[in-house]
């Protein structure tokens, strides 16, 4: 779907779009000017320039201008002075917010989730990313349509002018309903071949640990660094937006699967928790979570809270949690840094190696928890029980002698029985 949101309109490149940032400071845990650090660096990523910000301290938004009346004035000065063509406000508006900002200040209006919807739209890769982020679109949208009645009707004065735009709205509402029936179905399809996969890992026996951690943590980093998958990687927030499995050998016996997935960030949209579903439930479904987090962010400590707080709306808690100190070479000193509720905390850094040798031990202990190691004697009519082996746990050994096969494996328990 064409987004006619973008932020970038200029055809000169060194012309960015000029912005300002707007927050409510209501008196929670976590300052607003934290929250619009990020709203910046969110803003940077789709290629607007920050020209100012302010922030009203207040107990909640206003419900029809977010702001109060006095900032409003105060905002139009900052615009004029500053020659901004837009604002973006922190939270998701309402439509009745938006058109009413739109009005009051004659420019631009975006929201934290129209922003974050923007840029998915350009990172998208996939046929997979491209129908969730549409749908996440149209579902923003279509809650905000009934915004639209008044400027729609608007054709002329007097009586008789209203219905032309209240039809117009309503061919909207159908189009809308029906492009996101027709998504909704092409993306079950997508969760049932999700489902499939792994139901195929599940039998083969092969473990998954997934890549879980705040946006531009380093996650794709780290998942080529241990399997060179090749992911594009940089510094930009939401670089990846697709999941990728990737094979990876923890020792000569042992391997396990490494899926990366979306990054978590403040305030995640609900629009793209719903339409990301299938992907995010990656970590539901996963055995064991590698919590990456970028050890050189001083707000690491609010980053580590958000990806705990997401990982148990999305029912992901209750899972061995081995968390990776990240970004240790942009470090000036060496620091102790601790996760209390992960099993294993580690210093890495996917740019130098540093920890992968020992997240992989870590791994592979969290994985012989489950198994049981087994030194037999079969003879040689009991050949399938080491294709069993092969198949559903790791063979470490096997020698070949006159009275038959001598194996030391790890076998899950379920199969214990049979051997």
């Amino acid at each position: 779907m064409q987004n006619t949101d973008q932020m970038v309109q200029n055809t000169d490149r060194n012309e960015r779009e000029k912005v300002i940032l707007v927050g409510i400071e209501t008196g929670a845990e976590e300052p607003e000017e934290q929250s619009l650090d990020e709203l910046a660096d969110l803003a940077g990523t789709a290629g607007a320039a920050v020209a100012g910000r302010l922030i009203q301290a207040r107990e909640s938004a206003h419900p029809g201008t977010y702001i109060g009346k006095g900032k409003i004035l105060e905002l139009k000065e900052l615009i004029w002075e500053t020659e901004a063509s837009g604002i973006i406000c922190d939270d998701e508006l309402t439509s009745a917010q938006l058109g009413n900002l739109e009005e009051e200040l004659n420019c631009k209006v975006l929201d934290r989730t129209l922003l974050i919807l923007d840029i998915f739209a350009g990172r998208a890769v996939t046929g997979e990313g491209k129908l969730q982020v549409e749908l996440a679109q149209l579902r923003y949208r279509a809650s905000r349509l009934s915004g639209l009645g008044r400027s729609l009707s608007r054709l002329g004065g007097g009586i008789g002018t209203r219905g032309p735009g209240e039809k117009k709205l309503e061919v909207d509402r159908r189009r809308i309903r029906e492009r996101i029936s027709r998504l909704k179905r092409e993306l079950k399809d997508v969760e049932n071949h999700r489902e499939l996969i792994r139901n195929q890992r599940s039998r083969s026996g092969l473990k998954t640990a997934a890549l879980v951690g705040y946006t531009s943590a380093g996650k794709s980093s780290i998942e080529n660094a241990l399997t060179h998958a090749g992911i594009a990687e940089d510094a930009m927030l939401f670089s990846t937006l697709d999941t990728t499995t990737r094979s990876l050998m923890l020792d000569n016996t042992q391997e396990i699967l490494l899926t990366d997935t979306v990054g978590f960030i403040r305030k995640l949209p609900h629009h793209l928790v719903e339409a990301f579903k299938s992907t995010l439930e990656e970590a539901r479904y996963a055995d064991i979570l590698i919590h990456v987090v970028d050890a050189s962010n001083p707000d690491m400590d609010t980053q580590m809270h958000v990806v705990y707080e997401t990982l148990r709306e999305l029912g992901a808690e209750g899972k061995p949690v081995v968390t990776l100190f990240n970004k240790q070479d942009l470090l000036e000193e060496p620091v102790v840094q601790r996760d209390f509720r992960a099993e294993y905390s580690i210093a890495a850094s996917a740019r130098t190696g540093q920890g992968l040798e020992e997240l992989k031990a870590a791994l592979l202990e969290i994985l012989r928890r489950d198994q049981i190691y087994i030194e037999r004697m079969y003879s040689f009519d009991e050949a399938w029980k080491l294709q069993l082996i092969r198949s559903r746990g790791q063979l470490v050994s096997e020698e070949y002698l006159p009275e038959g096969v001598c194996v030391k494996a790890y076998v899950p328990g379920e199969i214990y029985g049979k051997l």
